[in-house]
């Protein structure tokens, strides 16, 4: 089952046309900036048309009942064929601002579930995008810092210098995934 969403996640925020999409349908239910010049959107999206997505937000809270997944291991592939990939230092952006909100908002932040089908978290800048998606059945509290480390390896790491275009990094439970890719 988790295959099956990451390709079609992975695979229609690939071709379409429209910014910032990761999935069919995507809906916006909430946006705002983060990063010391407020210049990276986070957005948390619903996929209606994923039957079995579930809620999400990056808020912080305190005593939330989430599973901790800060620090778990996360197995990390790059899409191919080359070409079309992020910009490296524009990920890194992304990840800086990740940094900082952790030292001002929180370390934590929690990406809840639910039936409206809103997993998922979106971080844009200019033309890299990254993305944690919720798969497991119950509320997931993830670090700030971690999904930086992420994005500073998979951007660089999986460009057309190494034929790809971005990837992904799953965990290895496959509750949960981060991609990073060309917005």
């Amino acid at each position: 089952m988790y295959f099956s969403l990451a390709f079609l996640l992975s695979g229609l925020a690939l071709v379409s046309p429209v910014l910032s999409e990761v999935c069919k349908g995507q809906v916006t239910l909430s946006e705002y900036y983060i990063g010391v010049d407020k210049n990276v959107k986070v957005e948390t999206v619903s996929c209606p048309e994923i039957s079995h997505a579930k809620r999400s937000d990056l808020s912080s809270r305190q005593a939330s009942g989430a599973t901790n997944v800060c620090g778990a291991e996360c197995d990390t592939s790059c899409f191919t064929p080359s070409g079309g990939g992020p910009d490296p230092n524009e990920c890194h952006v992304i990840a800086d601002a990740l940094r900082y909100d952790s030292e001002n908002t929180g370390t934590y932040f929690d990406v809840n579930n639910g039936t409206a089908g809103d997993n998922i978290v979106v971080m844009t800048y200019n033309s890299c995008e990254t993305f944690f998606a919720n798969q497991a059945d119950g509320v997931l509290e993830y670090c700030r810092t971690d999904w930086a480390s992420v994005i500073d390896w998979v951007a660089p790491n999986c460009q057309s210098t190494q034929n790809a275009h971005g990837g992904d990094c799953i965990a290895s439970d496959q509750t949960w995934f981060i991609q990073v890719q060309h917005s």
